[in-house]
């Protein structure tokens, strides 16, 4: 009996070679593409804000992605991450100099360069496949989009708590698909961007216009997520909300004493006494003592509590024992009712210095300068303000899926986001950090109270319409009635699922093409198609 062997896999044809060939941009025409698709998409963020953007940047980037070689792939990537990241994290470096800001976007740019080699591998496993079949028109855009979205996960949770800030999906908060966002949470709408950016890149490499049929996977998808209305909540009654933005000496390296923030703070609530609401929020920083610790600044709030006849939502850094912690309070009239909530993810290099004896070889003068050591809260981020939830987020905060998603999971119907922007005064750091209060509010269908020490504060309605604000450098103060909602949108539920499930799979998938790839092309020693005409 004689054994069958399996017929070899067929060695790359001319045609699979020049089709490679012809979609692998030369380094020197893929570099500065990389670049202008960086800033395109800055422009796509505030305070620019135009959304579209998003998905030229992201087609541009893909395009100088096929064809690389590992090295290319590495520095197309890292010149996209260099020019995006300098120009939106500009502010980074207002009052602290290049170093901080150039060191950021440094870090962030390797690591989106790094994430970029993968989608490279994506591109190279699967050029076997004919550029007109479901592989290439439905698989591979899938793939793609995963690695972005996981590169975007692994960012933001790595190195040192991560950077979660420039994510795609909250380019989208002034557009009509931001709605997808109460679906699928952030880390989802930024993997349906690239999926649709991805199909257009392959309806492009199978034809273009000469081929209509590969328009279905990209048009689909695009179609639907323009026309999904946000989830709805159900409607809870309402709740009277007094913010205040006291314009206080909160920078850093403000001129001022001790008691001048809890001053202008208490001066700029003035005109509310008397007035009926159900709250009274101030911003992050918005007292500049210890009230558990300092019986006169303790005395200054009871008085706010007592004028205004409603609790108070403040923030201060807080000592218990040896540890310092960067705390909301939810202070009342009687002791024995105030609850508090410490900030779950202190800003490295702002709030704490990880590995500061490293650091201190190498800057010792800007690490001197911070002092505190804030240690991450452990508590849900939720007050109870009567029997209504007030779920929490202290200024970066925002910028943390798992805080909002606790929040919301916990109880909240109404979210009031306290921050502290004294330090980038003048920049886009508070418009960028605004898109994401407004996308939380999509996300999980609830009224936003957005109050800064400094400004821009705003207050947002579940559907991230604004309903109310104050301007920036301006001390004032307002009462807005706000909805409450309760019920649980799917981007709060699926949201942590949807997040793993998109990294594991991604990575499970791109392991699966490279054992595929390696085994059909090398099985009978021939060379991979995409040996053929790649371009470093």
């Amino acid at each position: 009996m004689r054994a069958t062997l399996p017929t070899p896999a067929a060695a790359p044809t001319p045609a699979m070679q020049r089709q490679t060939a012809s979609w692998s941009l030369p380094l020197w025409v893929a570099v500065p593409a990389a670049a202008v698709a960086g800033f395109l998409l800055d422009l796509a963020s505030p305070p620019v804000g135009w959304w579209p953007l998003t998905f030229a940047s992201v087609t541009v980037a893909l395009l100088t992605l096929i064809g690389r070689s590992i090295s290319g792939a590495l520095l197309v990537g890292t010149v996209f991450g260099a020019v995006f990241y300098t120009t939106h994290l500009v502010w980074v470096g207002e009052f602290l100099g290049p170093v901080p800001w150039l060191a950021l976007a440094g870090l962030e740019a390797v690591l989106f360069g790094v994430g970029a080699v993968p989608i490279t591998l994506a591109y190279r496993w699967t050029a076997r496949h004919r550029s007109r079949n479901g592989m290439q028109l439905a698989a591979v855009p899938l793939l793609v989009a995963g690695l972005w979205a996981a590169r975007e996960v692994v960012m933001g949770t790595w190195p040192y708590s991560g950077f979660p800030w420039a994510r795609l999906g909250m380019t989208q908060v002034g557009g009509p698909i931001a709605e997808v966002a109460s679906w699928t949470g952030v880390t989802g709408l930024s993997f349906l961007i690239v999926a649709v950016c991805a199909a257009g890149v392959q309806w492009l490499r199978a034809g273009g216009i000469r081929f209509h049929k590969g328009l279905i996977p990209a048009g689909v998808v695009a179609v639907v997520l323009v026309i999904v209305p946000q989830f709805p909540t159900t409607s809870a009654g309402e709740f009277r909300v007094g913010w205040v933005q006291g314009n206080g000496p909160t920078g850093y390296f403000d001129d001022k004493t001790p008691g001048d923030v809890l001053a202008a703070q208490t001066a700029a609530t003035r005109p509310l006494y008397g007035q009926p609401m159900d709250l009274l929020a101030w911003p992050e920083g918005g007292v500049d003592a210890d009230p558990l610790n300092d019986p006169a600044a303790a005395e200054t709030l009871d008085r706010v509590v007592r004028s205004t006849g409603a609790p108070l939502l403040m923030n201060a850094a807080t000592t218990r024992g040896d540890q310092v912690f960067n705390t909301s309070l939810l202070w009342t009239a009687d002791p024995g009712d105030r609850q508090r909530h410490d900030k779950v993810n202190p800003v490295p290099f702002g709030e704490y210095v990880p590995d500061r004896w490293f650091y201190e070889l190498i800057v010792p003068e800007l690490v001197g300068l911070i002092q505190r050591e804030y240690t991450p809260g452990t508590n849900s981020p939720i007050v109870q303000v009567g029997d209504v939830g007030v779920g929490l987020a202290i200024c970066f905060d925002v910028i943390y899926d798992t805080v909002i998603w606790d929040g919301a999971s916990s109880g909240a119907e109404v979210f009031v986001f306290q921050t502290n922007n004294a330090d980038f005064r003048g920049t886009d750091e508070n418009l960028q950090q605004l898109a994401f209060a407004r996308m939380r509010a999509i996300e999980t269908g609830r009224a936003v109270v957005n109050v800064s020490t400094v400004g821009t504060s705003q207050v947002i309605a579940p559907d991230g319409t604004t309903l109310d604000s104050i301007g920036v450098d301006t001390a004032d103060a307002s009462i807005t009635t706000v909805p409450l909602r309760t019920g649980l949108t799917p981007g709060v539920i699926l949201g942590p699922w949807l997040t793993a499930l998109i990294v594991l799979a991604a990575a499970g998938a791109l392991t699966a093409a490279g054992f595929s790839h390696r085994f059909r092309w090398r099985a009978d020693g021939s060379a991979r198609p995409t040996d053929q005409g790649r371009h470093p």
